[in-house]
C-alpha cells in the first residue's frame, strides 16, 4: 500500500528521549483482536500497526498473489470512499497511512496527529480501508495487470531471480516457497470474489494484532481498537503453518542470467521468532556475517581476496523457520572461488565457533546500539507489531539486553550445529551461463 502523505519532516524524525524500554499494556478486544500499547505523551502524535495473517503463506492452491493483490487493494477504494477521496482525506488531517507485507504477515500502519478533529477522520479513514475495501471491479483490473507487469520486470533483475529460486529450493512445496509477489498467469485469473473471500477469512477479528503507541490514553486507546475490530469478520483465526522440513541432502541450482556478476545465495532452514535458540543464532551471525566490515564472511571474501564488494549471512525468523541466508555478488570468472572461500567460512564457523574476542566485541556493539532500536515511536511500534504477532514475551525489550550479554561460545556453537548442516547447504547462482 503507497504511502499517501507525509508529515512534517521535523515530526517524523523527532526520538523518544528517554532510553528506558517502554512500558507495555495489553489487552484483548470483545471481539478477539489483540490489543498491545504505549503510552507516551512527548509528542502530539499517534501511531497504529493493524497486522494479520495474510501473507502470501496464505495463498491458496492455483492463486499465487491473492494475498498480495488484496493487501494492495485495501486503500484503493472503501467504505464508499474512491482511492482519490482516501488520499484527500488523509492529506487534509496530515497523516500517513502505510503498508506492510511478506510470506507471513499484511498489515496497515497509520501515523496521525493526536489532536481530537484529526485523529478522529484518520482513524475513521484508517476503519473503512481495513473493515469494507470495496474491490472495485476497474481498480481490480489494472492492480491485476500492474501487478503483472510488476513480475515481469522483475525477472530481468538477477537479484529478484536468485531470490526466488532459492526460496523455492530451500522450501520446496511449503508455503514459504510461494513468491510474494505472485505468478502472473494465477494472478490473471484471480476475481473480486477471491478477493472478497480472502479478506473476509483473514481480516478477521479473531485474527487481528492492533498495536498503538503514542499521545493518548489507556481509555482512548481501548476505544480506538474496538472501533478498529469491531466491523472486522469473525472469521476463525487462520490455522497454523506447517513446519517446514530441512534440506534432506545439499543441492546446487544455476541459473544463466546475462548479468555482469553471479549473484550467490547458500543457506538453510533456519529458526522461527520463538526459537529457544534465538539470541545464540542472532549474537553468532553478528560475528559470522551480520557485523559489517567486522564480519569474518566480509574479511574472506573481501579483505583477504577481494573476490566481492559485500558478503553477509542473516536469519529471517518467521511464524515457522525461516531462512538463513549467505549471499554475495561476485565477477563471473571468480564465482566458484569465491562459493568456495564462503562455504569454509561458514563450515569453520559452525565447527569452531567464533573466539572469545569476536564475541566480546559482537556483545558490545549489539547491547551498545540497542536504545537506537527504541528511539522513536515508529520504532517501538514495529516491535509492538512483531511481538503481538508471534507471540513474544511481553517483556521482550526488557530482557533483550540480558539475553544478548549471556550469550557464549558454546551456546552459539550448540545452536549452529543444531539449526545448519554444513553438508545439507541449499545453493543458488544466478549469472551468464550458471558460471562453473
Amino acid at each position: 500500500m503507497p504511502i499517501k502523505t507525509f508529515l512534517v519532516a521535523l515530526l517524523l524524525g523527532l526520538p523518544l528521549s528517554a532510553q528506558a524500554t517502554p512500558a507495555i499494556q495489553h489487552w484483548e478486544t470483545p471481539q478477539g483482536a489483540r490489543v498491545l500499547f504505549v503510552e507516551n505523551h512527548q509528542l502530539p502524535m499517534l501511531d497504529i500497526s493493524v497486522d494479520f495473517p495474510a501473507g502470501s503463506a496464505r495463498d491458496p492452491s492455483g492463486k499465487a498473489g491473492l494475498a498480495q493483490l488484496t493487501h494492495a487493494l485495501l486503500d484503493q477504494g472503501a467504505g464508499g470512499l474512491s482511492e482519490t477521496a482516501i488520499a484527500h482525506r488523509l492529506a487534509d488531517v496530515g497523516a500517513v497511512m502505510a503498508g506492510n507485507f511478506d510470506r507471513d504477515r499484511a498489515g496497515v500502519t497509520l501515523r496521525t496527529l493526536s489532536s481530537a478533529a484529526e485523529k478522529d477522520v484518520a482513524i475513521d479513514t484508517l476503519t473503512r480501508v481495513l473493515q469494507r475495501p470495496d474491490f472495485p471491479q476497474a481498480v481490480v483490473q489494472r492492480e491485476k495487470q500492474r501487478l503483472i507487469a510488476a513480475i515481469r520486470e522483475a525477472e530481468a533483475d538477477p537479484g529478484t531471480v536468485a531470490d526466488k529460486a532459492f526460496y523455492r529450493a530451500l522450501y520446496g512445496t511449503h508455503p514459504y516457497a510461494h513468491d510474494e509477489a505472485g505468478e502472473p498467469a494465477a494472478i490473471e485469473r484471480l476475481t473480486r470474489g477471491d478477493l472478497q473471500a480472502f479478506h473476509r477469512s483473514h481480516y478477521s477479528a479473531p485474527n487481528t494484532v492492533i498495536s498503538l503507541v503514542g499521545d493518548i490514553s489507556r481509555t482512548e486507546a481501548e476505544a480506538i481498537a474496538v472501533r478498529l475490530a469491531a466491523g472486522l469478520s469473525r472469521a476463525a483465526p487462520v490455522s497454523a503453518l506447517p513446519k517446514p522440513v530441512p534440506a534432506a541432502v545439499a543441492a546446487e541450482t544455476r541459473i544463466p542470467h546475462p548479468s555482469a556478476q553471479s549473484h550467490v545465495l547458500v543457506g538453510a532452514v533456519g529458526m522461527s521468532r520463538n526459537d529457544p535458540d534465538f539470541f545464540p543464532l542472532f549474537v553468532g551471525n553478528y560475528v559470522l556475517g551480520g557485523g559489517g566490515f567486522d564480519s569474518r564472511l566480509l574479511k574472506a571474501v573481501r579483505d583477504q581476496r577481494g573476490y566481492a564488494y559485500s558478503a553477509y549471512s542473516y536469519f529471517i525468523p518467521m511464524m515457522e523457520a525461516g531462512p538463513f541466508e549467505l549471499g554475495l555478488q561476485t565477477k563471473l570468472e571468480q564465482t566458484d572461488d569465491a562459493l568456495a572461500v564462503a562455504r569454509d567460512t561458514l563450515r569453520q564457523f559452525i565447527a569452531e565457533g567464533p573466539s572469545e574476542a569476536e564475541l566480546i566485541q559482537a556483545k558490545a556493539n549489539l547491547t551498545g546500539g540497542f536504545p537506537l532500536r527504541i528511539d522513536s515511536n515508529k520504532k517501538i511500534l514495529e516491535y509492538l507489531a512483531v511481538i503481538g504477532f508471534y507471540g513474544l514475551p511481553l517483556d521482550y525489550l526488557d530482557t533483550w539486553v540480558d539475553r544478548v550479554k549471556v550469550v557464549d561460545v558454546t551456546a552459539v556453537k550448540q545452536a549452529f550445529a543444531r539449526r545448519i548442516d554444513p553438508d545439507r547447504l541449499v545453493t543458488v547462482v544466478v549469472g551468464a551461463g550458471g558460471a562453473r
